[in-house]
């Protein structure tokens, strides 16, 4: 079975002025589409079409850059729409928003440490919340569309939030801001997704 690209649970409008519709557009229909298409044409044949893409990214052999890099592209795109809500924003509750007291003392100590990773990440990359076996916190950032399933990068661990900040992502509205950028996604995270993942994966 080929992947497909996955429809956004929103319309490409629904996010401004947080990120704006175009951008939402060109990310989706263009970077994610052609992520999808080239992640298909790098596994058909090879052993590794139909298997799940976290079973393909968990066993990557990592020398193999079309798959390393499509597979990273095409998982790294379809948690970041998930994870993004029109109605999002705030702060998280129950065991997710405990879990973040306990790894970084506060939400707003977890926001400055998040920001600092999406902010301090060199060219194109993805900045990372993931949950370890047992329920505990870790932030990073990877390059490119590496992301902490694969093996060897960066964290480790399931990845729960992750933000994008390659300059695609931002560029059409934020330019060469990508401190507002990382502040206003702040303002569309779905908790309840994030939560939802931290509970399975933890």
């Amino acid at each position: 079975m080929a992947f497909e690209l996955p429809k956004l649970p929103y319309a490409y409008e629904a996010l401004e002025p947080h990120i704006d519709a175009r951008t939402m557009e060109i990310h989706h229909t263009k970077h994610h589409n052609g992520y999808t298409t080239k992640l298909n044409g790098a596994i058909e044949g090879t052993g590794l079409d139909g298997k799940s893409i976290e079973d393909i990214l968990t066993g990557l052999d990592m020398n193999n850059g079309a798959v390393r890099n499509n597979g990273g592209g095409f998982y790294n795109h379809s948690l970041f729409w998930n994870i993004l809500s029109p109605t999002g924003g705030g702060e998280p509750s129950g065991e997710v928003a405990d879990a973040i007291n306990s790894a970084f003392g506060s939400f707003e100590a977890f926001k400055d440490k998040f920001s600092a990773a999406a902010g301090t990440r060199f060219g194109s990359g993805w900045a990372w919340l993931c949950v370890h076996k047992g329920g505990k916190l870790e932030i990073c950032s990877t390059p490119n569309q590496d992301n902490p399933l694969m093996p060897g990068v960066a964290c480790g661990g399931f990845p729960i939030l992750g933000l994008d900040v390659w300059e695609h992502a931002y560029y059409l509205n934020y330019q060469n801001r990508r401190p507002d950028y990382v502040n206003a996604f702040f303002n569309i995270i779905n908790w309840e997704e994030v939560a939802k993942l931290y509970a399975e994966n933890k």
